[in-house]
């Protein structure tokens, strides 16, 4: 196991940047976050299954962006872990609804069976709810050294990019969507701004108002954050189709099966992958006036194109 400690990781990046050992220690860091903050109380069972998702592993990558932008923008990590922490438990929050046999009826996530395999829809229903209110709890009673008008504006773009304005409108359109033949490009890019792009695009965006970035910078890293997130979205598609269960911790084809829309479907895998790549071009253009220590989300906008899991 990499040793690492927060000390260690607010030092300046060095010229060769590694990001699989920024990654390896920035998850370290996040994983132990979370075990903390949520630790097994009565009734166990609900707390046992919102564990059982929330610590299933991943790549941590919505926290891990919220601290980065906290970092880039003079913050500290102390000061975003909290808010990290309550994405990745939103996130989680919807994995396991997203799973369940109404929504896409998976059998596995992460390589592990799906929460309602192992505790019942019922509870697995109950585990997404818990997951989701105690996140807002967690981001304003954890946070520490921030203005709470800082706070309040991130509790409030949490609130917006979880409901219908964001994730839950996403998923609305997705299922209204599956098996139709005429769904356009414009639709498809709806459906994934909101259910997958938001996000992201708030993980970005929370780390740098902790900081206290200004409205320019905000803009900045909002279009980075777009662009990755809908580049993601589109890898997702293309690795639907050409990876394995093993490789994705889920079932494969599920997309083809359900009769979804996917931006291979509509462009082909070779002009997917150029859009992809295009996205991820334009995000890096964003970061050209932070320098080099901009250099780990440069590093993580070319893994999302390049993933293959």
């Amino acid at each position: 196991m990499v040793k690492t400690d927060e000390k260690s990781l607010e030092q300046e990046q060095s010229p060769t940047f590694d990001l699989n050992s920024y990654l390896k220690e920035h998850k370290i860091l996040v994983e132990t976050a979370l075990d903390r903050s949520l630790p097994l109380e009565k009734p166990e069972k609900i707390y046992e299954a919102m564990r059982y998702s929330l610590l299933a592993g991943g790549k941590r990558l919505r926290p891990i962006l919220c601290l980065a932008t906290c970092k880039l923008m003079g913050g500290t990590l102390a000061m975003a872990m909290p808010t990290a922490c309550g994405l990745e438990m939103i996130h989680t929050m919807s994995l396991i609804h997203d799973d369940l046999p109404a929504m896409d009826n998976d059998d596995y996530r992460r390589g592990k069976l799906t929460n309602h395999k192992v505790y019942g829809e019922d509870i697995a229903i109950l585990a997404g709810d818990g997951l989701l209110a105690y996140a807002f709890e967690y981001v304003a009673t954890a946070t520490k050294d921030v203005p709470a008008s800082r706070l309040i504006q991130v509790v409030a773009r949490l609130g917006r990019t979880v409901g219908a304005a964001g994730l839950v409108g996403g998923q609305v359109l997705d299922l209204e969507s599956e098996g139709k033949t005429d769904i356009t490009p414009e639709t498809l890019s709806f459906i994934h701004t909101h259910k997958t792009g938001a996000l992201l695009e708030t993980s970005v965006v929370s780390g740098a108002i902790l900081a206290g970035a200004c409205e320019e910078d905000i803009a900045k890293l909002s279009k980075y954050a777009q662009d990755i997130g809908l580049a993601f979205q589109i890898v997702d598609d293309i690795l639907d189709i050409t990876a394995t269960d093993e490789q994705l911790g889920k079932t494969a084809g599920k997309d083809l099966q359900a009769q979804k829309a996917t931006y291979p479907s509509l462009w082909g895998l070779e002009k997917s992958q150029e859009q992809a790549q295009k996205l991820i071009d334009d995000a890096i253009a964003q970061l050209q006036s932070y320098g080099e220590k901009a250099e780990p989300l440069r590093a993580i906008a070319k893994f999302i194109v390049t993933r293959n899991h």
